[in-house]
């Protein structure tokens, strides 16, 4: 597949990075506003353009270090700033591609370990992200179905919100029916990506995790 231009979005690993400060700095920041909000949601997880994230450069005693600023860029070498989320094309994360594909999030991620689905147009914060186009181009090319009411909502800005953290509704609403947990897999120190991912899956609809080692 021919190589396409792809924006450039810091998830708060990459703020922290640019700003020389720990992870959880950058999550303070986004609670107490200093950070704006996300321009983008995928898989629940918040994003930021680089010009939104930049904005926090000369605020205070914030300084984005500009050799790390060149090293993110590096790293994207394709990479373009769209400035504003009116400009961002459509990104999906894992559970949108799941939901794209009519599949479920466990699934995409067998298939990206397996590489039987399109590589990743980005990484961010450990977390594969894919412009909506490669998704569908792959799709076709593999003769997969497409569920098109999921790609006219992406299309049209609809997608589900970030997770709430740490804070309580303030009027109790039925939660709605969740899957069935995934079945327990086995992974070794060579499947380090696919164990994470599916954690983070797993993590995503609400359940938790035992990790049991085995010899």
């Amino acid at each position: 597949m021919a190589e396409v231009r792809v924006p450039f979005l810091l998830g708060h690993a990459e703020i922290a990075f640019l700003f020389h400060v720990e992870r959880q700095t950058s999550q303070r920041w986004r609670t107490a506003g200093t950070l704006d909000e996300p321009d983008l949601i995928a898989s629940g997880n918040p994003y930021w353009l680089l010009s939104t994230a930049m904005r926090l450069d000369g605020e205070g005693d914030r300084k984005a270090d500009r050799a790390r600023l060149a090293t993110y860029k590096a790293g994207i070498p394709l990479g373009y700033d769209p400035e504003d989320r009116e400009n961002l094309p459509v990104v999906v994360g894992i559970q949108e591609a799941a939901r794209v594909l009519g599949q479920n999030a466990q699934t995409i991620s067998r298939w990206r370990n397996r590489q039987r689905i399109a590589e990743a147009d980005l990484l961010v914060s450990g977390s594969p992200l894919w412009l909506l186009e490669t998704i569908l181009d792959d799709a076709r090319q593999r003769q997969r179905t497409i569920v098109a009411s999921e790609v006219a909502a992406l299309r049209a800005g609809q997608r589900a919100p970030q997770k709430p953290r740490g804070r309580r509704r303030s009027t109790p609403e039925a939660s709605p029916p969740r899957q069935p947990p995934p079945a327990a897999q086995t992974f070794t120190s060579a499947d380090h990506g696919a164990a994470a991912e599916f954690l983070a899956s797993v993590l995503a609809q609400g359940y938790s995790v035992t990790i049991k080692p085995r010899p």
